[in-house]
């Protein structure tokens, strides 16, 4: 394993590091917050299929759906029998309509969003990939579709197959190599971080544990964690959570309230994740902008991308 284990941590990939024993550390400018937006652009599949041309794995797979299919139609995440018209539907929101609107708010505070995309979506909305390139947001990898997440009943062969197929495929559509991964349904294996690495990805955002990056230990590669904050995930909190939308727009505030005041001793970090489709309807943009509007009054904020802030504590670690 990468690292040696030692009594009371059971997992190989990092040191515990508590945040009060690190050197301070200093974004630029002595800014206080480094702000980013990662956009999840998840597809929805119709109806999963172990074909690889038709976007699943390999006929030599099983189905590694996030529900996985015990019958001839199969069943979705929510348990309705494919074709699950809502799921996809609601879903497919999100590029026709939803991200343009969400687009709108960040170009009123002046972010360029980071853009966690899967292999399906980066090859059935080319429009939509157009678009976001055209405003310079840079692409992390995002699994195949939300349908197929990484689980450990995975072989390290076929979890190898399945991120090269989700790299390959925004690499493709972009015409870049991504830097970053965020697991669809942050899944991971307890292989995930080490094959990544050897993939020559730099920083996966699948473990929110921490209000700084820090770095990750693998047998090859140049890995970081770049922790987003799970609790204020809008799909985890205002849509699976049930917490209303003005109570989860406040949460994002007051979220930003404390670390901004803890970030005048050391640099803090906020990374938030949205899903179009689900913060691009009318009324919860509403409370998009009025969050972000909050947090963006403020001075002392960087506003930067995901691959940004990584490189930035890279070389003050390195310094």
């Amino acid at each position: 394993m990468p690292a040696e284990r030692k009594p009371g941590y059971d997992m190989p990939y990092y040191e515990w590091s508590p945040l009060p024993t690190r050197p301070v550390l200093k974004w630029p400018n002595n800014e206080r917050v480094a702000l980013a937006v990662i956009l999840s652009m998840d597809h929805y599949q119709w109806k999963p299929t172990n074909d690889f041309a038709n976007g699943g794995l390999p006929e030599s797979h099983p189905p590694y759906a996030y529900k996985s299919p015990e019958t001839p139609g199969g069943v979705s995440g929510g348990g309705r029998p494919f074709p699950d018209v809502i799921g996809f539907s609601i879903r497919e929101y999100g590029p026709r309509v939803g991200i343009f609107r969400v687009l709108k708010i960040l170009d009123k505070y002046g972010i360029t969003p980071t853009i966690a995309i899967d292999a399906m979506t980066a090859e059935n909305y080319p429009y939509v990939v157009r678009v976001l390139k055209e405003r310079g947001c840079e692409f992390m990898a995002h699994g195949i579709a939300v349908n197929q997440m990484i689980t450990s009943k995975m072989t390290q062969e076929q979890e190898r197959d399945y991120i090269r197929r989700s790299l390959e495929a925004v690499t493709k559509a972009t015409g870049t190599r991504p830097r970053g991964w965020m697991g669809a349904e942050f899944g991971e294996s307890e292989h995930t971080a080490a094959i990544l690495a050897d993939e020559g990805v730099g920083y996966i955002c699948d473990w929110p544990n921490d209000d700084q990056p820090y770095p990750m230990k693998t047998p090859t590669g140049d890995l970081y964690s770049l922790p987003v904050n799970l609790t204020l995930v809008d799909l985890r909190s205002h849509w699976y959570g049930r917490i209303h939308i003005d109570t989860y727009a406040k949460m994002i505030m007051d979220s930003f309230d404390v670390i901004y005041r803890e970030g005048a001793q050391t640099g803090r970090m906020m990374v938030l994740n949205f899903q179009p489709w689900l913060m691009g309807t009318g009324f919860r943009s509403k409370y998009l902008d009025m969050a972000l509007g909050h947090i963006c009054k403020h001075s002392g904020v960087w506003k930067a991308s995901a691959g940004e802030i990584v490189d930035y504590h890279r070389s003050q670690a390195k310094g």
